[in-house]
């Protein structure tokens, strides 16, 4: 059997929406049911049940797709325009993903080996059980639909069902190339994730029908699905351990390494603290200094725990050792998991394999709420369609005769205005990077993200590679230190991030839009201000660039853009490296459009995943409905107001995103008072209901119930429930929510005890008058575990 550890899992960790909740008073243990289940179950009898193993589901018959070819076996299509995963490249037959068996299919000539998602049943084992596990992809897109769960008893469940699209990131089981239609290697990783849908223990599931998304098409978006596993549920008190392995992240404020696993509730009982749940670590060469502790664990529910350790003296950062993860219940041992652990972080190589051991910082998982901020040469004519481009790329659309701007930019500028005639009106006089950051601290945000050059090249830094910048021209000042230096000074909580363009349009060494500058109305070439010919544009501008950043200026975020021609992996190498090697070791982080495969987070835009994504994630959009830099023809109506923005946040953190929201300066450096109102409004929002935001989780059940219902939980301490409507005198909540008797519920912003009752599987709370009046935007209600 070939072992393969969830390196990034892309599928949903999707939910029901409608199922009756579990027992609330489980409390007598139960003999072990069905199945030899795992070693890793051991204690005294009747306190810890032996888990059943995973039941792999066969699927040979639904199988409607051939989407993996090798060389010598030719015929597929896996997206309807004949590329295909690279059989020699993935598992066949029995393969473990993350301690989970699946009956992976082999890729035989014409043999098909994966089913496109079209509201198929799939009959089940019957059986109880917590959850079903899929392997999973989308092709053309993030693809995801509700799938439907079908019991013995007639009743039903609903959750989401997603695949991530295979050719942005690996996955579970990724590839470094696919197929090309004619059998040449595109070098490019495709990925296959996972996507667990929470099924109701309770009740015997007899069969699964998979959502309705579309035909393998091009152009079109659709899931496939390679594989199913069930988690049999245990009778009784127990516990399972998935996904252990070490990490380069550091524990706050300690500085220990982060040893990372998922400990899931697979049984019955409830964990409460005084079951006095532990994980620790036991490896040669370091040891445990800060083991997790699990306090609060509902029957179904997952926790992901980090555990704190250190290298005993004489062991080199970067060493490897087998070691074993385990968790501890009622003073013995509960479960365990083997695993090859690297101790320390030594330095990064420039090298995918070497690359891919970092991963999103845990203070970037915990803020939520960051601020973009496209400025430039571009909020000079800053114009565009409303509600159709972006302003900011004012100069590519002007090239084009059939687009609005380029009569907009004849009619009101006149044909021999270039482009770079609007640097020098570029000035900002008025930017007050003292009032910028504390707007965005009073907004609630953590992070800001500032676009130090975009695709106009033109640098807002003082960068010495190239005379095309702030310092030399317009504003004559170098903005992104002076940004910096207000931030450290008069908001130092927030964290401080760069966006970088990989390409420039019209750069006359590599132009990504394939012609240096010209008139576009007699295409005659004009100049590049600031540009020095003969350099190689990768190695002499574009890496410089990125490295003057890392080291003037020391972003916590570099969020890359477009990608192309690059030399990234040297570049994130030193980035890490800088970063992990001060004196007082800092996390940073990069997004996933450097060029190169590896990255820390994914970035849709201007849209979101449709259910949870575990691989951390982070959605932008500006507060114009169709533009990140400052658009003058947008009217404030137009702009998203602050329940808009709420609810989006909400909704991301809900699905294990980040928000990051835009806002587009003038060029004199004033923040448009629409866009201050909004952000300032938000703040309001947030001052009442952070806890529910910040440093939360998604729940691992499911992110929302309905249209206006979306979950949060804060592990060991309280469940949030954001009711995006304004709740009637009784809130009543679909789902199996992790509720007690003992438990406190209260709502955020009015924090009186408010009554309820778990009636026909529904959570039921009566919701006073003054608690409908108390709340605005989203009423968040708060369960407090610890009461």
């Amino acid at each position: 059997m070939s072992t393969y550890p969830r390196r990034l899992i892309l599928g949903a960790a999707a939910g029901v929406t409608a199922a009756t909740t579990l027992q609330l008073t489980a409390t007598t243990p139960a003999r072990a049911a069905g199945g030899a289940g795992q070693a890793r179950q051991a204690g005294r009898e009747g306190d810890w049940a032996a888990v059943p193993d995973p039941v792999p589901v066969p699927l040979d018959a639904l199988y409607d797709n051939d989407g993996i070819d090798t060389a010598s076996a030719r015929g597929g299509d896996f997206e309807g325009s004949g590329y295909t995963f690279p059989g020699e490249e993935l598992p066949a037959g029995r393969v473990e993903v993350d301690g989970i068996p699946f009956d992976f299919p082999a890729s035989t000539a014409g043999a098909r080996n994966n089913v496109v998602a079209l509201g198929q049943r799939i009959d089940l084992p019957p059986g109880h059980y917590l959850s079903a596990v899929f392997l999973t992809a989308g092709s053309y897109g993030d693809a995801a639909g509700t799938a439907t769960v079908h019991y013995a008893d007639g009743s039903t469940t609903t959750a989401g069902l997603g695949g991530a699209d295979w050719y942005t990131a690996g996955g579970a089981l990724s590839a470094p190339y696919r197929y090309k239609p004619d059998g040449t290697k595109d070098e490019h990783g495709v990925g296959i994730g996972t996507s667990e849908v929470w099924t109701d223990p309770q009740r015997e599931a007899v069969a699964i029908t998979l959502p309705v998304t579309h035909p393998a098409a091009a152009n079109t978006t659709s899931l496939h699905v390679f594989a199913l596993s069930l988690q049999p549920v245990a009778q009784g008190r127990a516990l399972v351990l998935r996904d252990a392995h070490s990490t380069g992240s550091l524990l706050d404020p300690s500085g220990a390494q982060s040893v990372e696993a998922t400990v899931v509730n697979a049984g019955t009982v409830a964990i409460l603290s005084g079951d006095e749940v532990s994980v620790r670590v036991e490896v040669p060469g370091a040891r445990t200094v800060e083991p997790a502790r699990i306090r609060r664990l509902d029957p179904g529910e997952q926790a992901r725990v980090r555990v704190g350790i250190r290298n005993r003296t004489g062991t080199a950062p970067g060493t490897e050792q087998d070691g074993t993860v385990s968790v501890r219940g009622r003073g013995t041992q509960v479960t365990s998991s083997r695993s090859t652990l690297r101790l320390g972080t030594a330095d990064y190589q420039p090298t995918g394999d070497s690359l891919a051991g970092h991963q999103a910082p845990y203070w970037f998982q915990g803020a939520k709420f960051g601020i973009f901020i496209h400025w430039g040469v571009y909020s000079v004519p800053a114009w565009a369609p409303v509600g159709v481009q972006y302003a900011e790329w004012y100069w590519d659309q002007m090239q084009d005769p059939g687009n609005p701007t380029y009569a907009y930019h004849r009619d009101t500028y006149g044909e021999d205005f270039a482009y770079d005639d609007f640097i020098p009106r570029f000035t900002a006089e008025r930017f007050d990077p003292r009032a910028w950051v504390e707007l965005f601290r009073d907004a609630g945000a953590q992070y800001h993200v500032l676009t130090s050059k975009h695709h106009e090249g033109f640098a807002l830094w003082d960068t010495k590679v190239s005379d095309r910048n702030a310092a030399r021209h317009g504003p004559k000042r170098d903005l992104v230190k002076e940004l910096f230096e207000a931030s450290r000074r008069y908001a130092p909580g927030l964290h401080r991030g760069l966006y970088f363009s990989m390409p420039e349009w019209f750069n006359p060494d590599n132009p990504w839009m394939g012609h240096a500058p010209r008139n576009p109305y007699t295409l005659e070439p004009v100049p590049y201000t600031g540009y020095a010919a003969g350099k190689d544009y990768v190695r002499d501008y574009q890496a410089p660039q990125m490295l003057e950043l890392i080291h003037g200026y020391d972003p916590e975020i570099i969020w890359c853009d477009i990608g192309g021609a690059n030399d990234s992996l040297h570049v994130l190498a030193e980035y890490f490296n800088h970063a992990k090697n001060r004196a007082r070791p800092v996390d940073v982080t990069v997004n996933d459009r450097s060029g190169i495969a590896f990255h820390d987070f994914t970035t849709p835009e201007y849209t979101t995943y449709a259910n949870t994504v575990v691989a951390k994630w982070e959605a932008s959009r500006g507060l114009d409905p169709r533009s990140y830099g400052y658009n003058r023809a947008t009217p404030d109506g137009a702009y998203m107001t602050a329940e808009e923005v709420v609810r989006t946040l909400v909704d991301i953190v809900s699905k294990n995103g980040n928000f990051l929201l835009d806002i587009g300066p003038r060029a004199d450096g004033t923040i448009p008072e629409v866009m201050q109102s909004r952000l300032r409004e938000t703040g309001e929002w947030l001052k009442v209901n952070g806890e529910a935001v910040y440093d939360t989780t998604y729940w691992s059940r499911t992110a929302q119930s309905g249209e206006d219902l979306r979950f949060t939980v804060r592990p060991d301490d309280a469940f949030y429930i954001h009711s995006l409507s304004e709740p009637g005198a009784k809130l009543t909540v679909p789902a199996p929510v992790p509720v007690r008797p003992g438990d406190k519920v209260t709502m955020l912003g009015h924090d009186r005890p408010l009554t309820w009752t778990v009636t026909g599987g529904s959570l039921v709370v009566d919701v006073p008058r003054a608690a409908r009046k108390a709340g605005r935007h989203v009423w968040v209600f708060k369960i407090d575990w610890r009461s």
